[in-house]
């Protein structure tokens, strides 16, 4: 059986994640659990178990079992989430026409990311990207849940 989880630590470990390490939910107690790369590299070599400190230890093992059985599941990383195509959206969402192309042809070309965040700042909407980029990734977070059969909660309301 299932754990029900709540969207808003899916969207928190979601956002916690980077290129070397990964959040996976156990989808029997609803937990995650962050497992680096270096962790999985040990957990396919077991003769470097000795090499490792006791607290690194714990979460090789978590690793084996990760790879060993499917009671874990991989939250959406950064490829699946596409900052980017947020941005974008966002940018197309906003009524204001000037301000619409401005941002727009801003987050085209090398440097895409600094100049969204000038921007941002610059005509003072950051809190409507920031509510933008949760709703874009409690969505996310909810159609992983769905797809993966997971039972789940929105609770932002409850942030």
């Amino acid at each position: 059986m299932k754990a029900t989880v709540n969207l808003s630590n899916i969207v928190e470990c979601m956002e916690q994640q980077t290129e070397e390490l990964h959040q996976y939910l156990h989808v029997v107690s609803g937990k995650i659990f962050p497992i680096s790369d270096e962790e999985f590299l040990y957990a396919e070599d077991e003769e470097a178990l000795d090499d490792i400190p006791d607290w690194q230890r714990e979460l090789v093992e978590l690793a084996n079992k990760i790879l060993s059985t499917n009671e874990y599941i991989q939250l959406p990383d950064q490829s699946d989430i596409h900052e980017y195509s947020i941005m974008e959206r966002f940018c197309l969402s906003l009524a204001d026409e000037k301000l619409r192309a401005d941002m727009y042809n801003s987050i085209k070309g090398s440097g895409a990311f600094r100049r969204f965040k000038e921007n941002i700042h610059h005509y003072n909407i950051q809190d409507d990207w920031y509510q933008f980029r949760e709703a874009a990734f409690f969505d996310l977070a909810a159609d992983w849940c769905k797809k993966h059969e997971i039972p789940f909660v929105d609770d932002r309301a409850n942030k």
